[in-house]
């Protein structure tokens, strides 16, 4: 059976993420980590591919990205998972496949949600029980945006800028929205339109999407979903 076909756009925001084979870790150590993310940064530029949050998990890469054109994403992460494998089969004298096949992609509407994706992104670490506190966690792009450190891989998002007028408005503004975290229901879709590679947005943003696309989606959000009671996820 033929393989459905990724759906990804120029200029566009796509929640982006890659499994280790049968959920096996592919980070053995913070070696590991700063490897990846070297060459993510380098194939990020090399690819024309806007890097605005990420979080690496023991078996899993989250990623928020926008693509110059429409090829960009699949070159970044062939490149990406190409060289990653083979350093870390030399590294851990080990060989054979680390990932669970190709990566999963779908579109956000980054002005109703860019956000929320952000902060998505940033707590699955404490959602996952690496960290107490997002920003503790170096191996994501929390810190950038607490203004904790400068991280070279980040572009930030225009939601991030629509946070404020100055970087202690924005960093403030985010990480009073990391500490209320989003609702299960939001976190939920995020999930599924990567992993189902559909567009998530309010009916006008999915109708353009499948308009440009050519292929039959259906929208997952009609307006904004409400934001829970304040509950940490």
């Amino acid at each position: 059976m033929a393989r459905p076909p990724r759906l990804a756009l120029a200029g566009e925001l796509h929640y982006l993420l890659q499994r280790g084979h049968n959920h096996h870790d592919v980070f053995a150590d913070d070696g590991d980590r700063e490897a990846y993310l070297t060459m993510l940064r380098d194939a990020a530029a090399q690819y024309g591919v806007a890097i605005h949050a990420y979080a690496l998990l023991p078996s899993e890469v989250h990623l928020l990205a926008t693509p110059a054109h429409g090829e960009s994403l699949s070159r970044l992460m062939q490149s990406l998972g190409r060289r990653y494998v083979t350093a870390y089969n030399r590294r851990h004298r080990r060989s054979g496949a680390l990932w669970a096949g190709r990566f999963c992609a779908g579109l956000i509407d980054g002005a109703a949600f860019g956000a929320d994706a952000v902060v998505h992104v940033e707590a699955l670490p404490v959602r996952a029980g690496l960290s107490m506190f997002e920003a503790d966690w170096p191996w994501s792009s929390a810190a950038h945006h607490l203004g904790r450190r400068r991280d070279l891989l980040i572009t930030e998002h225009p939601a991030y800028w629509a946070l404020g007028n100055t970087p202690f408005e924005r960093e403030l503004a985010h990480a009073h929205r990391l500490r209320d975290g989003v609702p299960e229901a939001m976190a939920a879709a995020f999930a599924t339109t990567a992993l189902r590679g559909r567009a998530l947005g309010p009916t006008v943003f999915s109708a353009r999407i499948a308009a440009q696309s050519g292929l039959n989606l259906q929208a997952k959000a009609r307006g904004r979903p409400a934001r829970g009671g304040g509950s940490k996820t």
